[in-house]
């Protein structure tokens, strides 16, 4: 892939920035940091769920509750995965009822991934309240599924990629586009 195919939507200091702006907005939303949970879905909304745990303390004084999903078993399409799919780790750590519990996921597209985690998240407790977070919505819904607090919302072509790296496993952090991007 040559290097004009990919554009930078977001360096690593517009990363930072969505991020700012993103955790004032979770605690809003939540009504505070008390009945707040975090939950990010494997593998880079699970790291960027850490990163707002992180700024919540730092800047509330509050510890929230974290907790990592993954949404592999719950997805319609678990026959084209293969026989035997890799299944990461979830991990509530606290019982979830009457608690408002955060959805956070790198990036948003047809709303499959969040129907997933929804129906994952139901099998825990019942949450007085669920709102989803995402780092870049780009658009293209199959289902009637939207983000409650969205870091950028790009136009992308269904061929496109939208890739989001981040520190933890990429070495940076960045939001691209690779026009072309999907096989």
């Amino acid at each position: 892939m040559s290097p004009s195919e990919r554009q930078t939507l977001l360096d690593a200091p517009g990363v930072a920035g969505a991020l700012e702006r993103i955790v004032q907005q979770v605690v809003e939303f939540a009504g505070g940091t008390e009945r707040l949970v975090l939950v990010g879905i494997q593998r880079r909304g699970a790291d960027l769920a850490q990163r707002l745990a992180h700024m919540i303390a730092a800047r509330w004084g509050t510890a929230v509750p974290l907790g990592v999903m993954d949404i592999t078993l719950y997805r319609d399409d678990l026959q084209t995965v293969g026989p035997r799919p890799i299944v990461g780790e979830t991990r509530l750590p606290v019982d979830l009822d009457h608690r408002c519990v955060m959805i956070v996921d790198d990036v948003l597209y047809t709303g499959r991934t969040i129907r997933a985690a929804m129906d994952q998240l139901a099998d825990f407790g019942r949450p007085a309240r669920i709102g989803l977070c995402v780092l870049v919505d780009r658009g293209g819904r199959e289902l009637p599924i939207q983000a409650d607090i969205v870091g950028t919302k790009v136009d992308a072509h269904a061929d496109d990629m939208v890739d989001v790296l981040v520190n933890e496993l990429d070495g940076r952090d960045a939001v691209e586009l690779v026009k072309g991007g999907k096989t």
